[in-house]
């Protein structure tokens, strides 16, 4: 699982693979719930997928430019592109289910 700053987020994004990004924050007790899910997801699609997280307190410049309003928000690009975004807790079939479709 990868921590994104801006430097590191742009980079990803720019090679256009399939990325889960989880936007969250350590005061986030919802987000607390997801990192576990978000963990498992990033071993299982290793070298699949991109998974990782922005601490949107630390990033409020990256939060801002996805206008993330409410945390935990997991957003999927491809090909440099937003493709998909989930707010809120979610089961991990839904987070599943959109890296599947993208592969």
């Amino acid at each position: 699982m990868i921590h994104f700053n801006k430097e590191t987020f742009d980079k990803t994004l720019a090679e256009g693979k399939l990325m889960m990004v989880d936007f969250w924050a350590e005061w986030c007790g919802p987000c607390q719930m997801l990192g576990p899910v978000i963990e498992k997801l990033a071993e299982n699609y290793e070298g699949k997928a991109v998974v990782g997280k922005v601490n949107t307190d630390e990033e409020q410049e990256l939060a801002m430019s996805f206008q993330i309003s409410g945390i935990p928000t997991v957003i999927f690009f491809k090909d440099g592109k937003e493709i998909d975004r989930l707010v809120g807790v979610m089961p991990p079939d839904a987070f599943i289910q959109v890296l599947e479709q993208n592969l």
